[in-house]
């Protein structure tokens, strides 16, 4: 009897989270199966999946939870990857998801018009540009990339685009998630990473990065946004015609004036690779000795540039770190190959 009881108090517990999956499955499922069927007042919006991402983006919620909620429930993409797309723990990440659930069992579904509907496009474009980052480097799993992950998050773009036209940070996140994406084709071979200086520059697809180009062309001296310099830095390793012309100065500054809008550590990550491309490995691990990041990138990139300027066993050491905190099984191969080439 105590047994029953208790999991029946566990039942009760969960029956608001299932009943926000429940809605939103079924909700999905209507919206599949007819998509021409009114969904608003105004006569209802162009696409399934911006429809079921603006639901989960209710008032109810804080950015954060609502787009963590949608990267799991409507985009399907795994609690240990929304988690590093986070900058959290997987544990942590999973209770801010049964929070969010419980925080809108009860609430109701309804539309946003008007500014409300832009206030929610914000926050829809945050979601497609974690979607795609979750597609485009895989936290977990066997695989390099989730390239139909990262193209139904550009899809989302393009019709969030159309809903809203002529709002130039919709442009510029286009333009970042195309020049990423562009590079698909070059970023495997034979199921194992190749990195950007190594891929095989043919198999990019040019009428992609020639779009991506196009929408930066008008924007390019607007004032800077995040997604705005970071499509400019996609965009100078598009246009070089060799990894060795690659204009890393630019690049570098490019983060730079990213990280003072930013403040984010990831951002600072990237600069100390820039820079030390443009300025040398030890410019690059000055930038990198107060720094604090969860996952394998951080210590896989000190030992990169630690085994530059021959600290031979402190980079043995930091990418032993990083294999420790790595779950990608490509990335882990890839930085077991570099470690190796050490030596012991």
């Amino acid at each position: 009897m105590l047994d029953r009881l208790r999991a029946e108090a566990i039942a009760a517990r969960r029956l608001p989270e299932l009943a926000v999956e429940a809605q939103l499955q079924e909700e999905m499922h209507h919206v599949m199966a007819d998509p021409a069927r009114p969904v608003a007042a105004d006569g209802g919006l162009p696409d399934e999946r911006l429809r079921l991402v603006l639901l989960c983006a209710h008032p109810s919620l804080s950015r954060e939870a609502a787009a963590a909620l949608t990267l799991r429930l409507v985009l399907g993409v795994p609690t240990a990857d929304i988690a590093r797309l986070f900058l959290v723990s997987t544990p942590t990440m999973a209770a801010r998801l049964t929070r969010a659930r419980k925080r809108l069992a009860g609430a109701r579904f309804d539309l946003p018009t008007g500014p409300d509907l832009e206030e929610r496009v914000g926050l829809v474009a945050e979601v497609a540009y974690l979607a795609f980052t979750a597609g485009y480097a895989p936290a977990t799993g066997p695989e390099v990339l989730r390239a139909e992950l990262a193209g139904e998050a550009i899809r989302l773009v393009r019709v969030v685009r159309e809903l809203l036209p002529g709002r130039p940070d919709l442009d510029a996140l286009l333009a970042l998630t195309l020049l990423q994406h562009a590079r698909r084709d070059a970023r495997v071979a034979a199921g194992r990473l190749v990195l950007l200086p190594d891929q095989d520059r043919t198999r990019w697809h040019l009428d992609e990065i020639e779009e991506a180009v196009e929408l930066l062309r008008p924007i390019a001296t607007a004032p800077a946004t995040p997604y705005l310099l970071q499509a400019l830095i996609a965009a100078e390793h598009a246009i070089a015609p060799a990894p060795e012309l690659t204009a890393w100065t630019r690049i570098a500054d490019r983060y730079a004036e990213l990280e003072q809008l930013t403040d984010s550590p990831v951002v600072r990550l990237n600069r100390a690779v820039a820079v030390a491309e443009a300025d040398g490995a030890l410019a690059g691990l000055a930038l990198l000795a107060d720094l604090e990041l969860p996952g394998h990138r951080l210590p896989a990139t000190r030992a990169e540039l630690l085994a530059r300027v021959g600290r031979i066993d402190e980079a043995r050491a930091a990418y032993d770190i990083a294999l420790r905190h790595c779950d990608n099984e490509a990335e882990a191969a890839h930085l077991r190959q570099r470690r190796d080439a050490l030596g012991d």
